[in-house]
């Protein structure tokens, strides 16, 4: 029933889309993560490598290796190659949709009994659909990952009931982790609460820290083989699975199995701590002495400038202060129902007591939330996440409205609704918005340069490489046989420096720049963000003047593109 409740639910939104013709598969919306993944699944198919990663067609000459796992290439290139294309981008964001729902139901049920079922999907749909990460199109990692996280969370509060769930559990972690070092702080929860359970005793819960820590090790180590060449397996990347990550999962997970099935070190309480202590110590020790880089900051091996870059223009990367100085109404969006759910929690706590499946919900929450106030990026999780209590203080309300009488118990019920559901605070959010700022228009939204047929002119060109800003990065490979200077990267560093000399640069001294990075196209998207950012960082720069209608004489500008969303630039005489 859970199944067919998640299924029905997810293929409203994809009608939704389907009625409107599927404009995000026309339309990246500048998701470029997800067009890349397609640049990505398409070199596979065509041939590359399956332990290389490089991509070749971006940066400087030679391309750099992504640092992306294979492991969501596969399931796309599979659908890609049984279905093509279009096909593939729609069935596998709707099909983990699906799933990510699931979970989220299932997981609710556990904590407010059959009741929730309604409300989990309900609210759950509504969540799943304006996090933007299931849409159409979505085959970037994220929405991966999230499933992941859900699935985890499922299994861990199953896993003292079944043996075969803290496995899962475990096994989820570490595929979490292979797929992409964000989920490392859900990964690093989840393991936690493993060791606590260890801690705490008793025979259900040292089964779920043998059976999960065994699972975390395994899943991990099979994870690195299967997409690590053995030249590479020794070799130390912060940013994705490789040796540090793996050799702390075995040490973590193998070791936490390890003493659960040592019969004198779970004995007693005080042999259990000693021991968790000694084994949390040693692998402190080995992160810290042998691979000392990983523990700092992730663009911490970056230039200043570069960081400052990155940091600026990646949306998912602001914090909650940069986005209180910003955008202050969009902070009801990513943290109003996050926030509430935790309140919720913890007034249930304070009401009820200790409840162990909340307790679990409330840490993976509260670990998204810090993300969030971090980085963004943790909203995506953290939004799914505060479903499953929501849901089931909706359940509870609506219980008390069915049994009380009067108009108050169903306002309250309708209250109950509304600030669950993450469409209210972004509704409210817009209102703010509006009465602030004026809404962008479809223009300006159509002059970012993230639809495909902004892309035509620059196709009809012969192969080149192309200097224009990261987030046309992408969208260049995708769309046309070019190669790009700069993508949204940090892998790319060596390309992202060469674009900003380039367009930062006076016009004079930019040519000698493009010179080096045997550019034959300049493209500018006067519209983009990230235009304004660099013309405004360099008032005097080469794009700065473009922008002004001044192009230097070793630039053509291609007359045709002048009115258009890109205006492109040749090299005289290439």
């Amino acid at each position: 029933m859970d199944a067919l409740a998640a299924l029905v639910v997810a293929l409203i939104p994809l009608i939704l889309h389907a009625v409107r013709g599927f404009p995000s598969l026309a339309n990246s919306g500048g998701d470029n993560d997800s067009v890349l993944r397609l640049v990505q699944v398409r070199d596979l198919l065509g041939g590359q490598g399956w332990f290389d990663m490089t991509q070749y067609r971006m940066g400087l000459e030679g391309g750099f290796p992504m640092h992306w796992s294979r492991l969501v290439d596969a399931p796309l290139a599979l659908l890609v190659a049984l279905f093509g294309e279009t096909a593939a981008l729609v069935i596998w964001p709707t099909a983990l949709f699906a799933l990510s729902l699931f979970l989220i139901i299932r997981a609710t049920r556990q904590i407010g009994g059959a009741a929730a079922q309604l409300p989990a999907a309900a609210l759950g749909g509504l969540a799943l659909h304006f996090i933007n990460v299931f849409r159409p199109g979505a085959i970037d990692h994220h929405n991966v990952q999230l499933t992941l996280t859900l699935a985890t969370l499922l299994f861990l509060i199953g896993a003292r009931r079944s043996g075969p769930a803290g496995w899962l559990a475990g096994t989820c972690a570490g595929l979490m982790l292979a797929v992409g070092m964000e989920t490392a702080p859900y990964v690093a929860v989840a393991c936690a609460i493993a060791a606590l359970c260890f801690l705490s005793g008793g025979e259900a819960n040292v089964r779920l820290a043998r059976n999960y820590g065994a699972g975390f090790a395994i899943s991990s180590a099979l994870a690195l083989a299967v997409t690590s060449p053995m030249r590479d397996r020794f070799a130390v990347h912060c940013d994705a699975l490789s040796f540090p990550q793996t050799s702390l999962a075995l040490l973590g997970g193998g070791g936490l199995c390890l003493i659960a099935l040592t019969p004198v070190l779970r004995a007693t309480s005080f042999r259990r701590f000693v021991a968790l202590g000694a084994l949390g110590f040693l692998a402190a020790v080995a992160i810290l002495s042998a691979f000392p880089q990983c523990v700092a900051a992730p663009y911490a091996s970056l230039d200043p400038r570069l960081q400052s870059f990155l940091i600026d223009n990646i949306s998912e990367a602001q914090s909650l202060l940069s986005t209180l100085r910003g955008a202050p109404a969009m902070l009801a969006v990513y943290y109003g129902t996050p926030v509430l759910a935790i309140i919720l929690i913890g007034l249930t706590f304070a009401r009820q007591g200790w409840n162990r499946d909340r307790a679990l919900t409330a840490a993976f929450l509260a670990a998204a939330v810090l993300v969030a106030f971090w980085q963004l990026r943790g909203a995506t999780f953290a939004i799914p996440l505060a479903v499953i209590p929501l849901a089931a203080w909706v359940a509870v309300v609506r219980r008390r409205a069915e049994k009380a009488r009067g108009l108050v118990p169903q306002l309250a019920l309708a209250g109950a609704w509304l600030v669950s559901a993450n469409l209210f605070w972004q509704l409210g959010a817009m209102a703010l918005s509006s009465a602030t700022a004026e809404a962008a228009s479809d223009d300006e939204e159509a002059a970012k340069c993230y639809a495909k047929t902004d892309y035509a002119p620059l196709a009809a060109l012969p192969p080149g490489t192309v200097v224009g800003i990261t987030n046309m990065g992408s969208s260049v490979l995708a769309y046309t046989p070019h190669r790009a200077l700069a993508g949204p990267y940090h892998r790319n560093a060596g390309g992202i420096d060469a674009m900003l000399d380039v367009m930062m640069a006076a016009p004079d001294e930019a040519k000698a720049v493009v010179q080096r990075a045997q550019a034959s196209i300049v493209a500018v998207c006067p519209g983009n963000p990230e235009t304004s950012f660099i013309a405004e960082w360099a008032p005097n720069g080469l794009l700065a003047g473009l922008l002004k209608g001044k192009a230097p004489d070793w630039l053509e500008r291609v007359e045709s593109t002048a009115d258009q969303p890109i205006v492109i630039y040749t090299l005289r005489g290439s």
